[in-house]
């Protein structure tokens, strides 16, 4: 496996470089919570090889920070998972042009996969 850390205004050339490369599959995206900030982690494959790519991005927990470009126009398959990112972790996601909800009542202000979140409480869907 490959990994890469990148940076938010180098993301489309890496992944023209990415598909250029073989990887041209995108496995999955996922976040992962730290204390000061999430790292967005894309896991391509070349399936001619069999080599993973991770690309992780880091975003500091401010609310200026937290937004990533959509990648849907060169991935198709991104869309749920910037969906999950959108509202399980507050990642703003910039260019999406779906907005239909994963979480039936979710009230948009509490992310459940962002360590803050107090599970147990009952959100209401704000109307």
């Amino acid at each position: 496996m490959i990994q890469t850390e990148i940076q938010r205004k180098a993301l489309a050339r890496t992944l023209n470089e990415t598909k250029s490369k073989g990887f041209s599959y995108l496995k999955f995206i996922t976040a992962v919570d730290y204390p000061d900030h999430v790292q967005v982690i894309y896991m391509f494959a070349n399936l001619q090889t069999a080599e993973t790519l991770n690309l992780e991005l880091k975003l500091h927990k401010t609310d200026d920070d937290l937004w990533i470009d959509s990648i849907v126009k060169e991935f198709p398959s991104a869309n749920w998972y910037e969906r999950e990112l959108s509202e399980m972790f507050g990642i703003k996601v910039m260019g999406r042009s779906a907005k239909r909800l994963l979480l039936e009542n979710w009230n948009g202000t509490e992310y459940p996969l962002r360590k803050e979140f107090v599970w147990g409480n009952e959100y209401k869907k704000v109307e």
